[in-house]
């Protein structure tokens, strides 16, 4: 069953169209967590907000910007069913909800479908540049095809310069990357002039994912999401508009120096 639009996927998770009710799933864990990684030799400092909720054996998970959601949220969130939390009216805390849900019934290390990538044990930055590559790999283009990237990490826009691509990209935050090479606001200046697209789960949690999805399918571009943040929301959407994914379920790979997996789909 495939959605079109987070808002029906949202209204066929509670109506128990995918699995096991929500509303007989519960929080055992909730976390709020704020994160600010500089890698080595940078002039970027990423500073990152995460709500993760645990549910069983899964843990699902969305970012949020500074200030959308308050560090007690942790209190309420625990003991609480699912079907509440996917209910909330905290974009951020929808989507984790969502994702715990959705990992739930079909947990990425058991999807026959899954392509799972080790990344090494190592240094951030080794980890990072080998989780970027592994996202680019999913990216089919042409020499010096265009791609939007929504949602900068520099160590992508290397992954996809080495692959022959050239980056167009987008942030909310970000001015410049590494390179000196600006950054566009506006997701759709980048798109306009895209032959493909790689986008963060981000873009679920802060309303901007559902005009993506429809521009991608009304111009035919390829889009690749790379998602910490509602990686089997995004899941979803695997031929509805997304192309292909990169999911990585907490715990994410900036929190840990050991091998840890990602799961890589295509459509």
């Amino acid at each position: 069953m495939t959605a079109r639009a987070l808002a029906e996927l949202t209204e066929s998770v509670l109506a128990g169209e995918r699995g096991r009710p929500p509303s007989e799933l519960t929080v055992t864990s909730a976390f709020w967590l704020r994160h600010a990684t500089r890698l080595a030799g940078a002039a970027t400092t990423y500073l990152n907000h995460y709500v993760v909720l645990r549910v069983g054996g899964v843990f699902g998970a969305s970012s949020f910007e500074s200030g959308e959601v308050a560090a007690d949220f942790c209190e309420g969130a625990a003991g609480r069913a699912l079907a509440e939390l996917i209910a909330d009216e905290r974009p951020a805390v929808r989507v984790a909800a969502l994702d715990a849900y959705l990992s739930a019934v079909r947990p990425h290390r058991t999807a026959p479908e899954a392509e799972v990538v080790a990344l090494p044990a190592g240094t951030p930055e080794q980890r990072a540049a080998a989780r970027d590559a592994a996202v680019a790999g999913l990216l089919d283009v042409e020499p010096e095809g265009r791609v939007a990237l929504i949602g900068v990490v520099n160590p992508l826009i290397a992954a996809i310069r080495e692959r022959g691509g050239v980056p167009l990209p987008c942030d909310l935050n970000l001015r410049t990357t590494a390179w000196g090479d600006p950054v566009a606001e506006s997701m759709a200046t980048v798109l306009a002039e895209a032959d493909a697209v790689v986008a963060t789960g981000m873009t679920l949690s802060n309303d901007t994912f559902d005009p993506l999805l429809a521009t991608c399918r009304a111009r035919g571009l390829p889009l690749i999401v790379y998602a910490q943040t509602g990686s089997a929301v995004v899941r979803e959407f695997l031929g509805a508009g997304v192309t292909a994914l990169s999911a990585e379920p907490f715990p994410f790979s900036q929190f840990s120096a050991e091998e840890t997996a990602l799961y890589r789909y295509r459509r």
